[in-house]
């Protein structure tokens, strides 16, 4: 009786099941440049990610997952917000800041009772007005957008990617320590020593044995940064990958990710909190470099997909994912539907029963049903951006490309070979047009009309600046 009190509740949100059913922990854990073939629950057979293909059994494997976008601050905007990132202007990476205006995970959650953390990688803005990693090019007054201003309790960040190994060390922690609730870590802490993993799940694990001590719903937003560049591995991983030249660090590192991994999983088991934590996996964006360099440390797959990073073709925005809510989602199961990073905050929301505070659009959708195993189809086209020029969209398994003008079936063509357009002439149009407007709705929101500003109209100049062909 109580699992079809909870279907009725999560699937129509007018029935509420259980105090756990509509107050889960949600611990949402990012990689930074997993490649989609990067693991071994998407096929990899040298990487060893026994702990991530474990927990991938116990949901729902998401087979055609996109980020946000195929670099990181973008995407990560798109979690926190379930809306594009253009809406708020960040444009790439390290780029723009997640405004105060935006009503966030973090703060729908606190105002549902959870109390909330993040740890790892920001990438949403600056960490101090007077410095960033990027120098002062980054603008870091105007730019200062930390996540202890940003609705969280508790923090341990970087500002940007650092090594993946001794992590408060190298030229990456230039201008870049770890702040631990707004006060920065020396570099040269021993508690910054060893993987940047264990070093970011050393603080994010004892946030949720206290949450769960408390009996308190949490956020733990961990975003770890392997396989990130500069990536290097410790002694212990580079034995075990013997033979493979330098790919052994980008091996190693993934290997020490999966293993913190293990770690979380273990302490919610400790408090036997599994069955009451709903759990997101992904990557920020597809693997570095323009293409597979298999004895360099570059050594990220797309399993046959087509770009990498900083590209628009599947390679570099369709990565790895799973969700695990036990048992809300069936353990084993596999979802071919596809879905993206701008699902997340929806989903949440519906989960919790919460609000938003005003009309403001929101471009993902509930995805649930999808997970449970309930729906099979989500309804809404998934629009991309990169760096403010080239545009995409995917609708109903075809992406569309501006301004190359290329049109492929993602269920035919995997490996977007075929340009169809063609050959579909008037669904090529109705996909520009559908860029054209998306993205006008897009820079009304960055000018303010979702913050109290209704007044903004997108100019003609910007809509042939933006997507045009």
């Amino acid at each position: 009786m109580k699992r079809i009190l909870a279907s009725l509740t999560l699937g129509s949100g007018l029935l509420l099941g259980s105090v756990s059913a509509a107050s889960p922990n949600i611990i949402l854990i990012m990689a930074d440049d997993l490649g989609y073939g990067d693991t071994g629950f998407n096929g990899n057979q040298i990487i060893q990610t026994p702990n991530l293909d474990a927990l991938a059994a116990r949901g729902v494997t998401l087979s055609h997952f996109y980020s946000g976008n195929s670099v990181c601050s973008p995407t990560r905007a798109t979690v926190l917000t379930g809306r594009h990132h253009d809406r708020m202007g960040i444009y790439n990476a390290n780029g723009g800041h997640l405004p105060a205006q935006e009503f966030t995970l973090a703060r729908m959650l606190k105002q549902q009772g959870y109390t909330t953390g993040h740890f790892g990688k920001w990438n949403l803005g600056t960490l101090s007005p007077t410095m960033s990693s990027k120098g002062q090019a980054r603008k870091p007054a105007v730019h200062f957008a930390p996540p202890w201003l940003r609705d969280y309790d508790t923090s341990f960040v970087t500002e940007s990617a650092v090594s993946t190994w001794d992590p408060g060390l190298g030229p990456r922690a230039v201008d870049n320590p770890f702040f631990a609730d707004g006060v920065a870590v020396p570099g040269d802490d021993p508690s910054l020593r060893g993987g940047a993993a264990r070093v970011v799940a050393d603080r994010a694990v004892p946030f949720m044995q206290r949450a769960l001590a408390a009996q308190q719903p949490f956020l733990a937003v961990v975003w770890f940064h392997a396989p990130h560049e500069d990536i290097a591995a410790g002694p212990e991983y580079l034995k075990r990958y013997e033979g493979f030249g330098e790919a052994a660090h980008f091996y190693g590192c993934i290997t020490e990710l999966d293993e913190q991994v293990g770690r979380i999983v273990q302490t919610l088991e400790d408090a036997q909190a599994s069955e009451n934590t709903l759990i997101f996996f992904c990557s920020d964006n597809g693997p570095e470099g323009k293409t597979l360099a298999p004895k360099s440390r570059r050594a990220g797959t797309t399993d046959g997909l087509r770009g990498r990073k900083r590209a628009l073709y599947d390679g570099g925005v369709r990565v790895p994912a799973f969700a695990v809510w036990p048992p809300q989602i069936p353990a084993g199961s596999r979802s071919d539907t596809i879905l993206t990073t701008l699902d997340y905050f929806p989903t949440i929301k519906q989960i919790v029963r919460a609000h938003l505070p005003d009309a403001r659009p929101l471009d993902g959708e509930n995805i649930l049903p999808i997970l449970r195993g309930d729906a099979s189809r989500r309804t809404r086209s998934i629009p991309f951006r990169y760096a403010g020029g080239e545009s995409s969209l995917v609708r109903d398994g075809y992406k569309f490309l501006l301004p190359s003008h290329e049109l492929y079936n993602l269920a035919a063509d995997r490996a977007e070979t075929r340009n169809l357009a063609a050959i579909l002439p008037d669904r090529a149009a109705a996909m520009k047009q559908e860029l054209i407007t998306f993205f006008a709705s897009a820079e009304a929101s960055h000018a303010g009309a979702d913050y109290g500003d209704p007044t903004f109209s997108p100019s003609e100049k910007w809509k042939s600046l933006h997507v045009s062909p």
